[in-house]
C-alpha cells in the first residue's frame, strides 16, 4: 500500500495500468485499493501544482503564526476548524514552540490579506496574537523545483 501511495504521491496522473505494472499486480487490485484509499479519505484528493505567475496570475501568499487560548475539552480544535473554514486559508498546521497554529493563506493584494488578517482571524475568541511573514518568491513546492530552469552550467572556455 504504501508503494502505491508513494507512487501517486509524486505522479497522481500514472495511469492504473502503469501502476499496476510497477507494483506488479493487476490493473483491479489496483482499482480496489484505489477506491478504498480514497473512501478511508487516506488519498483526500488530487492536486496539480500550478506555476501561477507563468500563467500570468499573481497572488499573494502568506505563512501566519496564531498564537490561541486553548478552549475548555476541546483544545486548539474548534478554533482551527473554524480557520479552516475560510475560502483564503490554504493549510492549518497545529505546532509546538511560542505560537500554536501556522496558517497558509493566499490573496490578490497585501492589504486583503491584511485585512484578512484584522477583520476575520484575529477577532475569533480565542486568538491572543498573530505573527505574518509575506512569501516573497517560491523556489521548491511540495517536493518541486518551481522555476527549474534547466541549464548548462560548464564554465566558458574562450582560446
Amino acid at each position: 500500500m504504501k508503494e502505491l501511495l508513494e507512487l501517486l504521491e509524486h505522479d497522481a496522473r500514472r495511469p492504473v495500468s502503469e501502476l499496476a505494472a510497477i507494483l506488479q499486480r493487476s490493473e483491479y487490485e489496483v482499482e480496489k485499493d484505489l477506491r478504498r484509499l480514497e473512501k478511508d479519505q487516506v488519498i483526500l484528493g488530487y492536486n496539480t501544482l500550478i506555476n501561477w505567475n507563468k500563467a500570468g496570475e499573481n497572488f499573494v501568499t502568506a505563512v501566519i503564526e496564531v498564537k490561541l487560548r486553548p478552549q475548555r475539552e476541546v483544545g486548539f480544535d474548534a478554533i482551527a476548524e473554524r480557520i479552516c473554514r475560510f475560502d483564503e486559508v490554504q493549510s492549518v498546521y497545529l505546532m509546538s514552540g511560542i505560537f500554536d497554529l501556522l496558517v497558509i493563506i493566499e490573496g490578490k493584494s497585501l492589504s486583503d490579506i491584511a485585512d484578512f488578517i484584522a477583520t476575520r482571524l484575529a477577532t475569533i475568541d480565542g486568538v491572543t496574537s498573530t505573527r505574518s511573514h509575506f512569501m516573497l518568491k517560491p523556489y521548491k513546492k511540495d517536493g518541486l523545483i518551481v522555476d527549474n530552469k534547466e541549464c548548462d552550467r560548464r564554465l566558458v572556455v574562450s582560446p
